[in-house]
């Protein structure tokens, strides 16, 4: 499995920005994606989660009611809508993928086998 992942920029506090991630290979509707972020000096932390088959999602404290995820399957692309950006969202983020994980593994970045590179968000203030 193949991840692409996009969109990234400089954008104002209060702007919105939606990244994409466009993923390939032997997957399937069990299989689940998620977006995690790391800033500089800090550890990668989970942002937001859903499975293909669209029936679970799930999102960090910090950016729910921000940020929705959502997939276009017939896109292969996992995309995160982000509005009200804050400078504390600035960050690398980074989309990954695994197959048949749970509600409660989503979150956690050792869940997931595949990895696909960076795109960096800057919010300015």
């Amino acid at each position: 499995v193949q991840l692409q992942a996009s969109g990234g920029g400089l954008v104002q506090a209060g702007g919105s920005l939606r990244l994409s991630c466009v993923y390939s290979g032997r997957t399937s509707n069990d299989y689940a994606v998620g977006w995690f972020r790391q800033a500089p000096g800090k550890e990668r932390e989970f942002v937001a989660g859903l499975r293909l088959s669209g029936s679970t999602t799930r999102y960090a404290d910090s950016v729910k009611g921000r940020f929705t995820i959502s997939t276009d399957k017939a896109k292969s692309t996992v995309y995160l809508q982000m509005n009200s950006l804050k400078s504390e969202d600035t960050a690398i983020y980074s989309c990954a993928a695994a197959p048949r994980l749970i509600w409660s593994q989503l979150g956690v970045p050792s869940s997931y086998h595949y990895w696909g590179q960076g795109t960096l968000v800057t919010v300015s203030s």
